[in-house]
């Protein structure tokens, strides 16, 4: 059973899932690192040259991909939750979980890295008013009130050998 971490851009997700990774003997896999490594080129430069909606194409191929792989971290992008598709995939052969960090807390953050967040702490308000009920609907488990990657990453970690006991 794969574990697979959604949230909004810079809830930690990579971190988180590095930590898991770690603490559960499981590799790790990202669903943005995989369409960085299949297109060749950055995120940032996806998004300028080719769009968003090609993008999302590569981030749902890459969605497939990593649920095709059995106990393994998987650390989503923010935006996977968009197409049911992938969330579909990603529930068929893993466990859900959305780490619900604090927005305020993220927007304190540098994003450049992040198309589309860039410097613009309104743009990351918008981002979690539209998703934020896709969050909710695809986990399976929501972990809040965490203030470290560290502190997410060990409640995580029993829920999922409590899931996976059962």
């Amino acid at each position: 059973m794969n574990l697979v971490l959604i949230g909004m851009p810079g809830s930690g997700k990579s971190t988180v899932g590095k930590i898991l990774s770690k603490m559960l003997c499981m590799p790790l896999v990202d669903t943005d690192a995989l369409v960085e490594q299949t297109a060749g080129k950055t995120i940032p430069e996806l998004f300028a040259q080719e769009g968003e909606r090609a993008f999302r194409d590569r981030e749902t191929a890459a969605a497939r991909q990593a649920a095709e792989l059995d106990n393994t971290v998987i650390a989503t992008g923010g935006g996977i939750i968009l197409r049911p598709e992938n969330m579909e995939a990603l529930a068929a052969t893993g466990l859900i979980f959305f780490r619900d960090r604090d927005l305020e807390d993220i927007i304190g953050e540098d994003h450049m890295g992040r198309p589309l967040v860039g410097k613009d702490p309104d743009k990351l308000r918008i981002l979690y008013t539209q998703r934020i009920d896709f969050y909710r609907k695809y986990a399976q488990y929501t972990i809040s009130d965490t203030k470290t990657a560290e502190e997410a990453a060990a409640r995580i970690a029993a829920l999922y050998r409590e899931a996976c006991q059962s």
